[in-house]
């Protein structure tokens, strides 16, 4: 019997990777903020989402940054399959202490759901 799993990959193609890109979102993407997250999203005809993350230097040090990408993208990771349309999101952050996984998880969901409203 052969189980049909569904993958929860995070590959290069499902992330925001050049300046030209990045700007394009800024530009033209919606705004919405919650807690220390502030996301850009622009509808996309790339077939998956993509994710982009900004994280300045006054957050903290390189572990806490580091350690705030990793959470953003695991959430990002668990929960790209609920997006109605593939969308380009580029996450700001502001300075926070970095919170458990469900914590981005549920600031996450809740930006996703304004967005997809407007």
């Amino acid at each position: 019997m052969t189980k049909s799993l569904r993958r929860y990959t995070f590959a290069r193609d499902k992330r925001i990777r050049s300046k030209a890109e990045f700007s394009a979102v800024f530009e033209k993407g919606e705004r919405a903020t919650r807690g220390p997250l502030m996301t850009i999203a622009m509808p996309t005809d790339h077939p998956t989402p993509r994710l982009g993350i900004s994280v300045p230097k006054r957050v903290g040090s390189a572990p806490k940054r580091n350690r705030i990408k990793r959470m953003l993208r695991e959430s990002f990771r668990l929960t790209q399959h609920d997006f109605p349309r593939p969308y380009d999101l580029i996450i700001v952050v502001r300075p926070h202490e970095p919170m458990i996984l469900a914590e981005y998880q549920r600031l996450l969901g809740a930006l996703l759901v304004k967005l997809c409203r407007s």
